[in-house]
């Protein structure tokens, strides 16, 4: 348990330039309570201590703004940073060195008692709000950006960014097809309204022709006719 401790000690210090003491990350990191919090409650929850298992996973999520399954498995050097909002399922499993960003998600999609939670391979990093649904795998050294919604497998050495999550790079090189900046991303709602907007412009030249058509003199004011 205290090895444990401090190697999430060593890996705030490593990964959080803000972090620097290990006194500090003791005392001020959440991310470091949940997984003490964790460590404790999958044991209960091994031994068959179901119910304490969970509450105190409760009174983990309370204090932390963290939620994890005690039956969740989680790997060494895992970097929960800021934490507020991370959810972690009951059947995820996280491997090697993970960074877990605010916000974030390992859901589920299915009712049944199932693997139904996503698992993380070694080296992936999840950027803040992103949501990962399903039991499929995010192959190792893969990034998920921020606000990503991932619903799909994804392969080792992989970038995914948008809603619904697409593959931009794999292997260090660009996937064809993809142009998926994040700082110029298409607006879906503002191009909604030119469309209709160009649209009404139509019908209402259509409308005028019509009236024309109809009554040549409706353009002209009362005085002109």
């Amino acid at each position: 348990m205290f090895d444990a401790l401090r190697r999430d000690l060593q890996t705030v210090l490593e990964r959080d330039p803000a972090s620097r003491s290990r006194l500090e990350a003791i005392l001020c990191y959440p991310g470091v309570h949940a997984l003490v919090f964790h460590r404790v409650a999958h044991r209960l929850w091994k031994g068959g201590w179901f119910g304490s298992a969970r509450f105190l996973s409760h009174i983990s999520r309370f204090l932390t703004g963290i939620e994890i399954h005690p039956a969740a498995r989680l790997g060494p050097g895992l970097f929960i940073d800021h934490g507020m909002g991370v959810v972690i399922g009951e059947t995820a499993e996280v491997g090697r060195n993970v960074t877990i960003y605010q916000g974030v998600s390992l859901a589920g999609t299915s009712l049944k008692r199932e693997k139904r939670h996503p698992t993380l391979g070694d080296n992936v990093v999840v950027g803040a709000g992103a949501k990962i649904i399903g039991g499929f795998t995010i192959g190792e050294n893969s990034r998920i950006g921020a606000g990503s919604v991932v619903v799909r497998e994804v392969p080792p050495n992989s970038v995914v960014v948008g809603v619904p999550g697409r593959i931009t790079h794999k292997d260090g090189q660009r996937v064809e097809g993809i142009d998926l900046n994040q700082t110029d991303l298409p607006d879906p709602v503002a191009r909604a309204i030119e469309q209709l907007l160009e649209r009404i412009r139509t019908l209402e030249g259509e409308v005028e022709t019509l009236r024309k058509s109809v009554d040549p003199d409706a353009h002209l004011s009362r005085d002109e006719r």
